[in-house]
């Protein structure tokens, strides 16, 4: 009977252990896996905020007056949009 009881402790135990080892690798997984999203997504950011420097740019040579409005309209709009 004594025997009994340590052979299911030890299984237990060795369970236990298991369940721990296969949750540690999928959260190592996961987490591998959002690292590497995230990564991802901040070099589309870089290139999205590239693009629109260029656009700017470009827009602010060759037409400034026009560029100059459209700064006012955003600037008004994000000021309404603050202020409610």
């Amino acid at each position: 009977m004594a025997q009994s009881t340590q052979q299911r402790g030890s299984y237990a135990g060795s369970t236990a252990h298991d369940i721990k080892e296969k949750a540690t690798d999928q959260f190592e997984r996961v987490a591998d896996k959002a690292t590497e999203h995230g990564r991802e997504a901040g070099e589309r950011v870089q290139e999205v905020a590239g693009n629109i420097k260029g656009a700017v740019d470009k827009s602010v040579k060759d037409q400034p007056m026009a560029t100059l409005a459209m700064v006012a309209v955003v600037g008004f709009v994000l000021g309404a949009l603050w202020k409610s």
